[in-house]
């Protein structure tokens, strides 16, 4: 599991630029020095910074041909070697956003890249360079005292908890990329942007990703394939779901074999399950693993979306967390369907 520790975190440089839209001709606005900080800002732009991120989902940078030609992993090498000066490599990365963002829905924004030192992750003290982007503004009121009354005023701002994109780059593993989190409170073409076009950053093979990848494709076939081959009730999918959930809460590590037998049983739909499993992992060019260290992590995000909700027409919502024998199925006369519920408390 990875630890995080930004709490001594300390500014050394910072440069702002304006990044526009390239598609609308927005322009770009380069600053020609560092930015200036009162000091009664730091820390709220410390806090603007860093409380995004947590040590969660890490990624590394990439490229589809070979990582080396990956712009801003070339920058962020220059950058921490003092190869470049700052200024002149926080110009190049706000030159490579601009060129990407070209999609109507990007807007312009203040493109922040700053150094900074002393956070320590997995226990080794390290550097990092954060690029970040803030784009969404919120009008606020100010009351300033004058000599007899006070002046109220409005203005425009970031909020602090507020950042709209972001990612930290700590100085290790740059072999296999850097090791990299990432924050965007944007979805879909925003954050494929961000992450795809811009960074070009990948999933680490980390414990994280393996869990939430498998605990992604047991749901996916349970939900979506299983009853295309095999007569299924809902409650037995449910079942199936909870018992994926209860398996990856119960181990600490991942055996595929172990896993199939303890919750498909059957034979016909353990193949059925590796048939998709390699279909799935071929699509989305993931490499095959039948081992691993389980993610807690990992495992608390997934299970929010592992659905144990039986839904019957719009009037009931029964949720199912337990033994699927004390609930059975039943058709009246008539030709209404129905649910027997066994239970010995009502709370």
């Amino acid at each position: 599991m990875d630890t995080l520790y930004l709490e001594e975190v300390q500014l050394t440089h910072l440069v702002t630029h304006r990044v526009g839209n390239k598609g609308r001709e927005e322009g770009l606005g380069l600053s020609q020095s560092g930015s200036r900080i009162k000091e009664d800002a730091l820390s709220h732009l410390m806090t603007y910074f860093l409380s995004p991120f947590k040590a969660e989902e890490f990624f590394r940078f990439a490229h589809p041909v070979d990582q080396e030609m990956n712009e801003v992993f070339g920058i962020i090498q220059e950058l921490f070697d003092r190869k470049v000066e700052f200024l002149e490599g926080s110009q190049s990365l706000a030159k490579l956003l601009y060129e990407v963002s070209r999609h109507p829905n990007i807007p312009q924004g203040q493109f922040h890249v700053a150094k900074m030192d002393g956070a320590i992750l997995n226990g080794e003290e390290l550097d990092m360079i954060g690029i970040f982007k803030s784009e969404q503004t919120a009008p606020f009121i100010k009351a300033e005292p004058g000599e007899e009354q006070y002046d109220i005023l409005a203005d425009e701002g970031y909020e602090i908890k507020g950042l709209d994109k972001g990612v930290l780059i700590f100085d290790v593993d740059r072999e296999e990329g850097y090791k990299v989190l990432v924050h965007n409170a944007q979805r879909g073409v925003e954050a494929r942007f961000w992450n795809d076009e811009f960074l070009q950053i990948i999933e680490c093979n980390d414990a994280y990703h393996r869990t939430k990848e498998f605990m992604q494709i047991t749901k996916e076939y349970v939900t979506e394939k299983l009853d295309e081959e095999f007569e299924v009730e809902r409650t037995e999918q449910i079942d199936l779901l909870n018992r994926s959930v209860n398996f990856f809460k119960e181990n600490e590590a991942f055996d595929k074999k172990e896993f199939t037998q303890q919750i498909f049983q059957d034979q016909a739909v353990i193949e059925s399950f590796d048939r998709f499993e390699d279909q799935y992992r071929q699509s989305y060019s993931l490499e095959p693993v039948d081992s691993f260290e389980i993610s807690d992590k990992a495992v608390k995000k997934q299970s929010r979306v592992f659905k144990s909700v039986l839904k019957l027409d719009k009037n009931f919502h029964v949720y199912i967390h337990g033994d699927k024998s004390l609930i059975e199925r039943g058709h009246e006369p008539d030709g209404r369907k129905f649910y027997k519920i066994f239970y010995e408390k009502e709370h």
